[in-house]
Parts: C-alpha cells; structure tokens; sequence
C-alpha cells in the first residue's frame, strides 16, 4: 500500500495512476538523488506498507529459502527467477543479504513486489513446511544427493540453496529429505548460486 510518494522538480506523474488520495511531496534534485542512491533516478519516490507475506504464504506450494546467500545481486536475481519460475513465496534465512538492500532491490527488476519474501528463521520454517507435507529439497553435494536429472518434478516442494562459498549449514542439511546435485560436465568447479538455483526451480517444479 502506498503512503505517500516524493517526487523531484519537473517529474510527470503518469496519468493512470491513482493517485488521488495519496499525498505528494515534491524535493530538489539533491535530495532526490540522495534518496535514490543511484547516479540516474526515476524522480519518483514511495513510502510503502508492504502487506504481511506470513500471511500470503499460507497458500503456497512452491517455496524457494534462502540459507546465508550474502551478495545482493545474488540474492535479487534468486528472487527475479522464483518469480518467473512461479514459485509462491522465498524465505531468506539468517545470514542473507536484506531484502531492501539497494542492489538487491535493483536486481529483482521489480519482482519483490510480485511474490512474498518474507527474511525469518529457515528451522521454523522448515518445521512448519514439513508439517503441511511440503518436501525439502536441498543443493546439496555430498553421498546422498540425487542427480537432478534422476529427480522427479514436484507440485509443491521447498528448494533450498546455501552460501556462495560454504554451501546450507549442517543444522539445516539433517533436516532436507531430498539432497539434489546437478552436474558439471567442464572444466568449471562450481556453479553461481544464482544460476544454480534457476536450473533447479524450473527443473524441479511440474
């Protein structure tokens, strides 16, 4: 819901917008600048009430969580692909970049306002998924992980990805009933977390 909005000198607000019961407050090119925190802003500024994504999340199937993945384009992108990839909601665990850092902001094109992200602790709501029968599906590479090409796809499920360098906490990998791995046919050692994970949203999910 938005509160107010703020605009810069000379900024045209578009007319299909309604607008008409928001307050509006125009600032300076400084000041707007100072706002936006890029070298080329919009002009256009909101104070917003994000609605309650605990809520939202009650009737989702698809969940994408987050464990520790600390670099904000990393984590934007991760949230821009569950959204194309019709995922319901991401939960970003403890250790991952905040939601409304800047660069994270910018890198999900917009699609944090499409799909709930809700920042939380990850064994909550591992508990809380595993008693609405969601199956937790892990990246993980160790004995036990599965090919993903040997993985069945899933109406519901929960994937979850860990940090860049580390990989999902131990604490949380005891509690992933279905370890998954994709794997490399190159040179290359890893995969990006990013990249990773939209391989496994889109191939997981039927």
């Amino acid at each position: 819901m938005v509160i107010e909005l703020i605009v810069a000198p000379n900024v045209k607000i578009p007319e299909s917008w309604n607008t008409a019961n928001i307050p509006m407050f125009e600032v300076n090119k400084e000041v707007a600048t100072s706002i936006s925190e890029t070298k080329t802003d919009q002009g256009i500024f909101a104070v917003v009430q994000m609605e309650d994504p605990e809520i939202l999340m009650l009737f989702g199937k698809k969940f994408l969580l987050l464990d520790g993945v600390q670099d904000p384009g990393n984590v934007g992108t991760l949230i821009r692909t569950a959204d194309a990839a019709g995922y319901d909601a991401v939960i970003l665990g403890h250790g991952s970049a905040d939601l409304y850092n800047p660069k994270v902001i910018r890198s999900t094109q917009g699609s944090h306002f499409h799909i709930p992200v809700l920042q939380a602790n990850l064994l909550h709501w591992v508990e809380r998924l595993e008693e609405e029968g969601v199956p937790i599906y892990g990246a993980v590479l160790d004995k036990e992980a599965t090919r993903l090409q040997d993985v069945e796809p899933r109406e519901s499920l929960a994937l979850m990805v860990g940090n860049e360098g580390n990989g999902i906490r131990e604490e949380l990998q005891t509690r992933i009933a279905h370890k998954v791995y994709i794997p490399i046919y190159g040179s290359s050692e890893s995969l990006n977390v990013a990249v990773a994970a939209g391989i496994l949203m889109y191939s997981l999910r039927k």
